[in-house]
């Protein structure tokens, strides 16, 4: 451990943690392989769809968060900054791996049975682009898609979802590139050019981030609608991205990295990890009551296929590791002060907001396997610690790569240096 601050320190990206997620990296590779090569392709292009929007909506969260220190003109968080910002340089990799995945999912095709026992030909995400959909008479016919056609076609659906992932990464990369030449030339210039982006970006992604989780998530049922499900998307992306980001913290002042970082400032992140773990657990009612009581058919067939035996102990865990957890882990004072329990909570809700996508994707894309546990395989494991691996590769050495560990000559720089609740 260092005994002594240095602001010109360098992150080094070697050792245990480079090579557990180079390990990581090539056991995800091998697991997607092995699904593709032993007739479970469908499950693998859904694990791939899971780990490729979490690993996105993580990195959204880092930009996002940003853009909101910014915004809010909070001190307490300037000494922090530069580990969401290395979740926000990683945004465009991610992006085109997401964009990739729905790509191959749209143009891979398969043969499937439809509503009437058929045998049709369908993608392996994303049934709605089939071949005749909009075609009357054709076996994959969809009156309900033909009305949704003006929205939901393969063209229209990847510019909207490239050109989102474009802007996020475009304000992710300026909130980056400012703080560095805030770093080399100091004064207010670079910061007010920051706050001035941050307002844009954030009003963009408060409209647009229900859009994107609609194209991305809900559309793999497109019979089924919910006006909640954006901000229930937004809610989770921005709890699984401060659960991760707590992680990246934790880890790098275990290595000596960032000892200005004291219990206060990590009391504030547990506080955000509660305060929005009953956010989401708000959104998640929400939409599951209003459906629930209504009982219209169109809406209650998303949660009957999720009360099926097979899914039905996965979507109450879901709640169990999203909200009772949290609930009664952290909600004291004290256990937000405490690394440890920090560390258990923020793996829980990692875990548990992976669990949450599962539960978003796999009913109406792949539909339920032999029993319950079953549905949880080396396929979604492999996937996730493959996925897991190459955020972890990627993050630290985006860290390794900052001149600074801290923004130097950030205006707020001695508050959040002297930050104490």
């Amino acid at each position: 451990m260092k005994t002594h601050i240095n602001f010109d320190e360098r992150f080094e990206f070697t050792g245990k943690a480079k090579t557990w997620s180079l390990a990581a990296i090539v056991i995800g590779v091998i697991v997607v392989l092995a699904g593709f090569l032993t007739g479970n392709a469908e499950r693998t292009f859904a694990n791939l769809l899971i780990m490729g929007y979490y690993l996105t909506c993580v990195c959204i969260c880092g930009a996002f968060f940003c853009g909101l220190q910014y915004v809010a003109q909070a001190g307490w968080s300037a000494s922090m900054l530069r580990v969401p910002q290395a979740f926000a340089k990683v945004l465009p990799i991610a992006a085109v791996i997401l964009i990739v995945i729905i790509a191959a999912g749209l143009s891979f095709t398969h043969t499937a049975l439809n509503e009437e026992h058929k045998q049709v030909t369908v993608p392996y995400l994303y049934t709605w682009a089939a071949k005749g959909t909009t075609t009357p008479g054709s076996e994959t016919f969809d009156a309900v898609v033909v009305k949704k056609s003006g929205y939901l076609n393969v063209p229209f659906f990847l510019i909207r979802i490239a050109g989102l992932l474009a802007f996020y990464s475009v304000f992710g990369w300026l909130l980056v590139k400012y703080s560095e030449n805030e770093d080399e030339v100091g004064g207010m210039y670079n910061y007010k050019k920051s706050f001035n982006v941050s307002a844009a970006f954030l009003t963009i992604l408060g409209f647009t981030f229900p859009l994107f989780s609609f194209d991305a998530i809900m559309s793999l049922e497109s019979h089924w609608f919910s006006t909640m499900f954006g901000w229930y998307n937004f809610a989770a992306m921005w709890v699984g991205g401060l659960s991760v980001m707590t992680l990246v913290m934790i880890y790098l002042r275990k290595q000596g990295y960032l000892p200005w970082l004291t219990e206060n400032h990590m009391h504030n992140m547990g506080l955000f990890m509660f305060a929005f773990s009953i956010f989401w657990t708000y959104t998640w009612f929400a939409q599951f009551l209003l459906m629930y009581y209504a009982n219209i058919p169109e809406e209650a067939e998303y949660f009957y296929r999720r009360w099926e035996p097979e899914f039905k102990p996965w979507f109450w865990l879901d709640l169990v590791l999203n909200f009772v957890a949290p609930l009664f882990v952290i909600m004291s004072r004290d256990s937000k002060r405490m690394t440890r329990v920090l560390t258990v909570i923020a793996t829980i809700l990692v875990i548990g907001h992976w669990l949450d996508y599962f539960v978003m994707v796999m009913p109406g894309s792949v539909g339920p396997q032999a029993n319950w546990y079953s549905e949880i395989g080396w396929i979604e494991i492999g996937t996730f610690l493959g996925f897991a691996g190459l955020f972890t590769f990627m993050v630290l050495t985006a860290v390794s790569k900052f001149k600074s560990l801290i923004p130097k000559k950030h205006p707020f720089l001695q508050e959040s240096l002297h930050h104490h609740i």
